[in-house]
């Protein structure tokens, strides 16, 4: 029986996807094996030594402490793409709210009194509605940055609507070069993409690298009225260069998930209250997700979407597996393989992935092994921790 320790309200279609005949679900448990979380503030005294993972249902992880799991051989998982579609949605609304001037008629008209007669309220409407014209954005050059899940979708929906789509992401897998549609033209740096773009959409992780990458001096080449958008990480846009590229005319307009005090009661600026991934479809996605994560390495020892481990799954053979987290060094897996045949204990399949300074591995073997065995392991120069997997229970 594992038991997962939840924090935050998690979806109940996460959460239906463990078996209760295999896993109790809870929050608050003493020796829970996993944590499942959302926006949580994880502090290293909550993760007890039972916990063998930690999934958070979201994209994000920076509330988790990533350096210690890591160290101690606990792999995070999250869940990209999970919210895609709840982002790529509001993104679609941000730039038709920076395109025509929707909030500010919206504002006029509930400021309107209630005791005007409907006549003259009609002709008010008439005579002042040119106040609020706006233009369409069927037509105009949309750049993304960022190609990745989230990325992707914004640049198809706006093929959709008849924009041109350019694309940077330097780092762009072989995954997210299959979904993106050949109708986007892809450029060779940033510099290139603000400088043609009328709408660019940011859609970066928060890296050493991306810390600040949209700054002033980025900001003036872009074109005379061009729109921001940040929906990614509030880390990626310097806030003061937004604020002077505004001041200075470069910018026509910011529009953001991630509100800021300098950035409040400015007519070129919209603000969202962090509502990218806040609908009901993606935290089901999201916790889903997660869950099914969690039971693939509870019960397989498999790993993906992690964001501190090496991507790994092998298919289940009959017998026992054991998984290995130990340092990326020479010489450790050859100690371990040396161990177990000292024990005549056969190798029937494995597997064995690195991961920066993490290496994992999955043993399959014919003969489930003693205590002491495991401790034979356990001790093993550069080994961080050994799991015994029996077979799982729930199917």
């Amino acid at each position: 029986m594992f038991r997962i320790q939840t924090y935050n309200a998690i979806s109940v279609k996460g959460l239906d996807r463990f078996p209760r005949d295999c896993f109790e679900v809870g929050s608050d448990f003493g020796h829970p094996d996993a944590i499942l979380l959302r926006s949580h503030k994880l502090g290293e005294d909550e993760i007890l030594p039972s916990v063998k993972a930690i999934a958070r249902a979201g994209a994000g992880v920076n509330n988790i402490p990533l350096e210690s799991c890591t160290q101690r051989g606990i792999p995070v998982f999250n869940t990209p793409g999970a919210n895609a579609n709840a982002v790529k949605e509001l993104v679609a609304a941000g730039m038709l709210l920076a395109s025509r001037d929707v909030v500010g008629g919206i504002r006029f008209v509930n400021e309107l009194s209630d005791t005007m007669p409907p006549a003259d309220m009609g002709k008010l409407l008439e005579k002042e509605k040119k106040r609020f014209a706006g233009s369409e954005i069927r037509g105009k050059t949309l750049g993304v940055v960022g190609l990745g899940a989230i990325g992707s979708k914004v640049a198809r929906m706006a093929l959709h609507f008849g924009m041109e789509v350019i694309g940077y992401d330097p780092a762009l897998s072989v995954e997210a070069a299959w979904r993106l549609p050949s109708d986007v033209q892809r450029m060779e740096n940033m510099a290139s993409l603000f400088g043609r773009a009328d709408f660019i959409s940011l859609h970066l992780p928060v890296l050493d690298s991306t810390r600040g990458l949209v700054n002033a001096d980025v900001l003036a080449g872009v074109r005379q009225g061009t729109v921001l958008l940040n929906f990614a990480r509030e880390e990626i846009v310097d806030t003061e260069g937004v604020v002077q590229a505004l001041e200075e005319g470069t910018l026509g307009r910011f529009v953001t998930d991630f509100p800021h005090p300098s950035l409040l009661q400015r007519d070129d600026v919209i603000l969202m209250p962090h509502i990218g991934a806040s609908t009901a479809e993606a935290e089901e996605n999201c916790a889903v997700m997660a869950a099914d994560q969690l039971r693939a390495f509870l019960d397989h020892g498999n790993i993906r979407n992690s964001v501190n481990f090496p991507t790994i799954e092998l298919e289940r053979t009959q017998g026992c597996r054991i998984a290995i987290t130990n340092l990326n060094e020479p010489g450790v897996l050859s100690h371990i393989l040396t161990l177990l045949g000292d024990n005549e204990i056969n190798v029937v399949d494995m597997l064995n992935k690195s991961r920066d300074s993490i290496a994992y591995n999955l043993i399959d073997i014919d003969t489930a092994p003693g205590v002491d065995l495991v401790q034979q392991l356990e001790q093993v120069e550069g080994v961080v921790n050994v799991r015994v997997i029996d077979p799982p229970a729930c199917p």
